[in-house]
């Protein structure tokens, strides 16, 4: 799987897919456990029809785990290629002040992490996404882990 990073404005919306968040609450990552898997990943999905790519990052966000009110900006694009197909989404980061019980999904689990889980679902993608948003954090100065 090759992945390829652009900076945003680069890619037009309408061929973005998805949306991720990469998240922090209360200091920690934050990762989720889909009830079919025993793996963890960031919370995310698939955007339905007419929606903003920001409106597809706050839905997955509240609907994988809970989160009504956070800080959510986007960090930057990116394609996935299996060499069958190549698939575009944008990864955010949002630093989460409340969240409520979890709403009935496919989500199992939702924890709490001082690093990267061990467990990823998907260990090609999660680790450099990851990285990417160390990197977004570090040059934003404002942006606290704590």
């Amino acid at each position: 799987m090759k992945i390829q990073f652009y900076r945003l404005g680069i890619l037009n919306e309408a061929e973005l897919t998805f949306a991720v968040t990469s998240a922090i609450y209360k200091g920690k990552w934050l990762y989720v456990r889909h009830k079919e898997r025993n793996t963890w990943e960031i919370p995310g999905g698939h955007r339905e029809h007419g929606e903003s790519i920001m409106a597809t990052a706050k839905r997955e966000l509240f609907e994988e785990t809970g989160c009504t009110m956070a800080d959510i900006v986007p960090i930057c694009d990116y394609s996935m290629d299996d060499a069958v197909r190549k698939i575009f989404g944008r990864l955010y980061f949002a630093n989460i002040k409340k969240m409520v019980q979890l709403p009935i999904s496919e989500i199992e689990e939702v924890s709490l992490f001082d690093h990267l889980p061990d467990q990823l679902t998907y260990i090609e993608s999660q680790p450099k996404l990851y990285e990417k948003t160390l990197i977004f954090i570090k040059q934003c100065n404002s942006i606290s882990l704590k």
